[in-house]
């Protein structure tokens, strides 16, 4: 076994003439940058030892995603979320410290070594068959009827006047619009449009913050972190309304009830729902998004974002006036917040719920996510996030091709005994009133 100890001391760069250090699993655990050592974070990748207890602030995906990681093998996750992963590992060499010990497995011993296995094999196979290559007139595509639904929406109130029935069928066209817009710019965030990541970072600030309003890097950091861990309990922050307004899963939901602690009347959260979540959660991403936007002085985003507000008003303004122009957006974003939140919490909030017990990509991201089964409706209305298993396993997949590797999904989870689950859309619905306690 390796010496418990810090990677300075007598510590000579890898590949600089001498044999590397070699490290146990037992010696990693220990470094998640709690407990002791304090504050060390090391992770693993492809057998080799990084130490990221000075960078992983620095890391560009956001601080929490990496560390979410620190004393485990990051080896998939790293897979997932990284295009040129040549590049990234040329700025990597700096980090790493050591390789796995020669009689250590190139992953936790606790995992499912077949499954994990398996399942490298099924991400080699999804590269060979194209399926991470997107079909950029299929986003062109969707991109137009975003500016079509827009522009409609404008239209209308302005040719037909704003009685009831144009305000009502425009309020309509321009909530799709806000809707689809966000599900392109999600594409746009998981690098799955352009295989360029700066092309995907550029439109994506033209979208989320042209379109939309909101800050296009404020999103990747909060959703990134998301999908390294979801729903695990403080790692993953669209399940931390658990316990200040929601008791979540059943294990969450007992250990509360174990410490008689009671922030909201739990048994009545199916009711207190609906003028919950669903109305405030868009107005809210509004107002943190430009505090975002000022705290980490991102100027070209909100030279974005000001355009969204000035076309917002230059357009709807002389029909409206200043008073109904506000009204209007406040509408519109809670009317969004409703259809955001019903879609997006389908998938996750009815799903196992615990705390990060460090389980393989394969198993953490099916215990955590279901399907909606797939229609032409269903997909349109989701942005194809119907298909939540297959995005949650290939983040960087274009939603266009989830269809496909649907059945390599399936047959891996019918050999290693994994419930593949998959439901209707308003059972999906249901399901999320009936959270379970």
């Amino acid at each position: 076994m390796a010496p418990l100890r810090g990677p300075k001391a007598g510590m000579e760069e890898p590949g600089a003439g001498s044999a590397p250090r070699r490290f146990t699993w037992e010696e990693i655990g220990l470094r998640t940058g709690r407990g002791h050592p304090q504050q060390e974070r090391w992770l693993v990748i492809d057998r080799k030892v990084y130490d990221i207890s000075q960078f992983y602030r620095r890391h560009p995906g956001g601080a929490r995603v990496i560390s979410s990681y620190a004393g485990q093998d990051a080896t998939d996750p790293f897979q997932a979320f990284h295009i040129d992963k040549g590049l990234v590992r040329k700025y990597m060499s700096s980090l790493q410290i050591g390789e796995l010990a020669l009689d250590q497995p190139s992953f936790e011993p606790t995992k499912n070594k077949l499954l994990v296995e398996d399942f490298r094999e099924l991400h080699t196979t999804v590269e060979s068959m194209g399926l991470l290559k997107p079909n950029h007139l299929f986003f062109f595509l969707l991109l137009l009827h975003i500016l079509m639904l827009d522009v409609t929406g404008w239209f209308v109130l302005w040719y037909f006047g704003t009685s009831l029935v144009p305000f009502l069928i425009s309020t309509v066209l321009l909530t799709i619009s806000q809707s689809q817009a966000g599900f392109l710019q999600h594409d746009l965030g998981h690098l799955s449009v352009f295989s360029s990541t700066k092309w995907n970072h550029l439109v994506h600030e033209f979208v989320m913050s042209h379109l939309k309003g909101l800050s296009a890097q404020w999103w990747t950091l909060h959703h990134s972190q998301h999908h390294a861990k979801p729903n695990c309990f403080h790692k993953d922050p669209d399940i931390s309304m658990h316990p200040s307004l929601f008791a979540l899963g059943k294990i969450l939901s007992v250990e509360l009830g174990m410490k008689k602690k009671k922030f909201m009347p739990y048994n009545h959260q199916h009711k207190y729902f609906f003028v919950t979540m669903p109305l405030l959660v868009v107005p809210v991403f509004q107002l943190y998004s430009l505090y975002f936007i000022f705290q980490r002085k991102l100027w070209r985003e909100l030279a974005w974002t000001l355009t969204y507000f000035i076309r917002f008003f230059f357009f709807f303004e002389p029909l409206l006036g200043v008073m109904g122009v506000l009204g209007f957006l406040l509408l519109l974003n809670v009317l969004e917040s409703i259809l955001f939140t019903w879609i997006s919490q389908l998938n996750h909030i009815p799903m196992h719920i615990d705390y990060d017990n460090n389980m393989d990509w394969f198993s953490t991201q099916l215990q955590a996510t279901c399907n909606v089964d797939q229609s032409l409706f269903n997909d349109w209305l989701t942005g194809h996030l119907n298909f939540q298993i297959e995005h949650h396993l290939f983040p960087r997949m274009p939603r266009h091709n989830y269809w496909k590797v649907t059945p390599l999904v399936k047959s891996l989870c019918a050999k290693h005994g994994i419930e593949y689950q998959s439901k209707p859309l308003l059972t999906g619905f249901g399901d999320i009133l009936r959270m379970p306690l």
